[in-house]
């Protein structure tokens, strides 16, 4: 996927971010192996644990159109901060647990348009799964 129309993509969609206790906009795109992309925003309450961040709300979407581990390919991120933003530990079990391990997470940042290349197991480097249950 051409990264500048990903990137044009997610600084449309933080707009509709819902980040009024915390002010920090963040925005998201699945991108599944058949090229289909899926967006999510953040989207704060005033009980935080009731909110949900941009990633799993887009990895949620994926998953609720019937997608499931193996199909999910990039995982792009942006947050309005100005620095480069890393997934929420929430965040990473959840991509731990539904996207293979070598899938590339690429992190934009606003301001510098840098780029952060990482994958869910570099995030994840002592992951918990369900091998860990028994």
């Amino acid at each position: 996927m051409d990264e500048e129309l990903i990137k044009g993509k997610l600084l449309k969609l933080i707009e509709n971010s819902k980040s009024l206790y915390y002010n920090y906009p963040v925005a998201a795109i699945v991108e599944c192996s058949d090229g289909k992309l899926y967006a999510g925003v953040n989207v704060e309450t005033s009980s935080p644990a009731a909110g949900i961040c941009a990633e799993r709300n887009a990895l949620y979407s994926a998953i609720t159109s019937g997608y499931k581990k193996g199909d999910f390919k990039r995982l792009y991120l942006l947050a309005a901060s100005g620095e480069i933003v890393f997934p929420c530990f929430i965040c990473r079990q959840a991509l731990y647990d539904y996207c293979d391990h070598d899938m590339p997470i690429t992190i934009y940042s606003i301001n510098e348009n840098k780029t952060i290349y990482s994958t869910v197991a570099e995030l994840c480097v002592h992951g918990f799964d369900n091998n860990d249950l028994v």
